[in-house]
């Protein structure tokens, strides 16, 4: 008698597994994607995607380039601005005609690529190529009307707009085309696969970019039809309109034109959201994960390299049982351990140093991103003050009053009492506006990680003993801030606090050596936040206590798959945590032996490798592997094989193991079952394909 679900179910999932393959490789190789330097995710992930951001922003100021004529007369008295527009030669307005048309196919084809509609050795070079041919021709026409072309008397001559927009639009391609290339260098190296590696919100950034730029010129042609502006100054009033700097010298005037702009502008501001929110995403997101990956190997290594000049590396030599004296004989045992630690005692330490270095490196992130983004405004404050300056000679603008409007603009204020009015100050606006307001936008998202968290944070220890005592008391919370500050050498040393997890809003429970738990409510956080952090922590108490006492696992198969199944249904509910949960030494262990490793036994635990010396070395088996699929790797908690290492969550990594395990389990009552009716003669054939998926799947993870 067939039981529900062990037949037909079986052969269903070895089917689904081969169908997500790919997938699943994939996700292996993000796993282990901070062995790389963090240059080959520049070259994978940003560059392509600094390319499809930039490429069609260069196209759009092709086209302005294009529409306009290059050059003006001045009548004496007048500005430049006001000038008399002088025609273009016949052969300059046809390369810049051609050098567009030959960009746009560029642009599609990069678009194409991203989308998968075109293979990557077709696309990048045509993208590449184009882009190169498009720069070079504007370079050339600038270079021809700024020399050959240049009319005499010069002072009573000047450049258009348009002139300085096709300046602008040849150095874009000409470092989109370079980021391209290197790109495509990495993927013929075999650094990377040769198709881009996007997320969907990543793919669509050059459409929503298109989106936004076509939006721009055509509001700015209705505009300028409506109002009577020349083209590049509609163009001009369209950006500030939508970056929603407002700074005022120019406004629609007509019924028309301002009846328009109720639509126009919420429209503008929307696109203009997604794209943001896009690069956003990129920076703050797939840029954190990637990086803080990186940064956390690069501060295991630190630490080893660290402990070895101290000699305090036997911390990371196993204990065996069999020859336990040999071995604490012949290790350099660190002065704070005691003669009779155990492996699991040792396994535990390690298991700390692991989540300090996650610690200390997740802080080093949080403000190196501040650093950089901070840098990357003050350089476009600073520098665009400069080339504001310059421009505006006419207006005598010191370098003080530069700075004043770069930073009324960088905020989006727009006060209006100065502005920029000549042909060369306001295409630079335009472009250096389109840069500056998205770095703010992720240098204010850095800043929220760090210092407003910190004035955050102040604020409300202030309030703790002053004028909102908490509910711990002010002398609680003086001790306990006194604790944080000292790193545990008042109130409480370091090794008499024992790590619990932190819970879905961070909240810490401290359990003190004589055994009373004190639970930081006086932390930065609402009661509701610590409600749900609780319901968090009593979800992991009966893994932590299975843990911490050592429970064997059942021996009867029934009850060790429903234990399986209770897990997996435990450990679902943590996969949407924010921030993502962290796990005790004591879940981990538990979670360990569902799998098949044990913490107290040293047959698969290694001292770590500062680097691994060759891919078998340290990558080679599955942890948590056996059972006939599989040799178990021998692996640490500081190695470069830890669950804790790489970009995928503790929760999934928990989950996607108890799923093979599971997984196994049941391949193993299907074959069973088939012994037991005499079907030996298709045991083989059917269990040795379904062996061969689950093992391809697991070595995946």
């Amino acid at each position: 008698m067939n039981d529900p679900g062990l037949d037909e179910p079986i052969s269903s999932d070895a089917k689904d597994i081969e169908k997500h393959y790919d997938e699943q490789d994939a996700t292996a190789e993000d796993e282990q994607a901070f062995l790389e330097p963090s240059r080959w995710f520049f070259a994978c992930t940003v560059f392509p995607l600094i390319a499809g951001t930039f490429g069609p922003m260069a196209s759009a100021f092709s086209i302005c380039a294009l529409v306009v004529h290059w050059r003006v007369y001045i009548p004496p008295g007048a500005a430049e601005q006001d000038g008399i527009e002088l025609p273009d030669p016949q052969w300059l307005i046809g390369i810049n005609g051609a050098q567009l048309a030959i960009a746009l196919v560029s642009n599609l084809f990069l678009l194409m690529n991203m989308a998968k509609r075109v293979r990557f050795s077709i696309a990048q070079p045509i993208t590449i190529i184009g882009w190169y041919a498009s720069s070079f021709a504007l370079i050339g026409l600038c270079a021809c009307a700024s020399g050959p072309l240049v009319v005499e008397p010069r002072e009573s001559h000047a450049f258009t707009q348009a002139y300085y927009y096709a300046i602008f639009a040849g150095g874009l391609y000409f470092i989109v085309a370079t980021l391209m290339l290197i790109t495509v260098w990495g993927a013929y190296k075999g650094h990377y696969d040769k198709e881009f590696q996007l997320t969907i919100s990543q793919r669509t950034l050059m459409l929503q970019t298109i989106s936004f730029l076509v939006y721009l010129l055509a509001g700015a042609a209705v505009y300028s039809h409506i109002e009577g502006w020349k083209y590049l100054d509609a163009l001009y009033w369209a950006d500030f309109t939508l970056l929603t700097v407002g700074i005022g010298d120019y406004a629609p005037l007509t019924h028309l034109g301002r009846s328009l702009l109720f639509p126009f502008a919420i429209g503008g501001i929307i696109i203009l959201g997604l794209v943001i929110g896009s690069i956003r995403s990129l920076v703050l997101e797939r840029g954190k994960v990637k990086l803080g990956a990186r940064m956390v190997e690069k501060e295991r290594r630190r630490l080893i390299s660290k402990m070895h000049k101290k000699n305090k590396e036997a911390i990371f030599q196993p204990i065996h049982e069999q020859n336990d004296l040999a071995t604490r004989s012949s290790s350099r045992i660190l002065e704070d351990y005691p003669d009779n630690m155990t492996e699991r005692e040792r396994r535990e330490q390690e298991f700390l140093l692991m989540r300090k270095i996650q610690k200390d490196a997740h802080t080093k992130r949080r403000w190196t991103s501040l650093l950089i983004s901070g840098t990357t405004w003050m350089v476009l404050w600073f520098s665009g003050a400069a080339i504001f300056k310059a421009a505006e000679y006419e207006q005598n603008w010191t370098y003080f009053l530069s700075l004043y409007f770069s930073y009324t603009s960088l905020l989006t204020i727009g006060y209006g009492d100065i502005y920029p009015q000549s042909n060369s100050g306001k295409p630079f606006f335009v472009f250096w506006s389109l840069l500056a307001v998205p770095s703010l936008t992720i240098l204010i998202s850095n800043m929220g990680d760090t210092i407003v968290k910190g004035i955050r944070d102040l604020t409300l220890w202030v309030g703790n003993f002053t004028v909102l005592p908490g509910e711990q008391g002010v002398k609680a919370t003086l001790k306990s801030s006194a604790a944080t500050i000292s790193r545990g050498y008042l109130f409480g040393s370091a090794k008499d606090v024992k790590e619990t997890p932190p819970g879905v809003l961070g909240e810490d429970k401290i359990e003190y050596a004589d055994g009373e738990d004190q639970t930081r409510k006086n932390d930065p956080e609402s009661a509701a936040q610590r409600v749900v952090a609780d319901n968090a922590q009593q979800e992991g108490s009966r893994a932590r206590d299975a843990g911490r006492t050592g429970h064997e696992l059942p021996k009867e198969r029934n009850h060790y798959n429903y234990i399986l199944i209770k897990e997996i249904q435990s450990v679902m509910k943590d996969l949407d945590s924010s921030p993502p949960r962290k796990y005790t030494f004591d879940e981990w262990a538990w979670y360990l032996k569902l799998i098949g490793e044990h913490e107290g036994s040293a047959e698969t635990h290694r001292r770590p490798c500062k680097k691994p010396n060759t891919q078998e070395d340290e990558m080679s088996g599955v942890i948590g592997g056996g059972g006939g699929y599989d040799e178990k790797v021998k692996w640490s908690w500081v190695g470069t094989r830890s669950p804790l290492m790489g970009n995928i969550e503790e929760s999934e990594w928990i989950l996607d193991k108890l799923s093979m395990t599971l997984a196994r389990q049941l391949n193993a009552i299907w074959k069973d079952e088939l012994e037991q009716k005499g079907e030996s003669e298709n045991i083989d054939a059917t269990t040795s394909k379904s062996s061969r998926i689950i093992n391809q799947y697991d070595r995946t993870n």
